[in-house]
């Protein structure tokens, strides 16, 4: 069985899941994501998309957020399918 890619979070669709699996070295971006709660490990789903792309909002542990597209690219997931849970 092949491994899944791993993929930019803002590279997901309305809908569709991923486990974060890489975190941005970007230190600043990279503690604002801890202290949301996005750690490796986090399931997350995109749950909206504003009028002009960008940001995404995305629900994790209990919350939705929305993350710039820039920010978001640093992120790498692997994708697992879809849910709006």
């Amino acid at each position: 069985m092949k491994a899944s890619p791993l993929l930019p979070l803002d590279t997901l669709s309305v809908g569709e899941c991923g486990i974060v699996c890489t975190l941005p070295d970007n230190l600043d971006i990279r503690h604002r994501l801890l202290s949301l709660g996005m750690i490796i490990g986090t399931k997350t789903t995109v749950v909206n998309v504003s009028p002009a792309g960008d940001p995404k909002a995305y629900f994790f542990r209990g919350a939705v957020i929305a993350l710039r597209q820039k920010d978001a690219h640093t992120v790498l997931v692997k994708k697992v399918g879809e849910s709006f849970a």
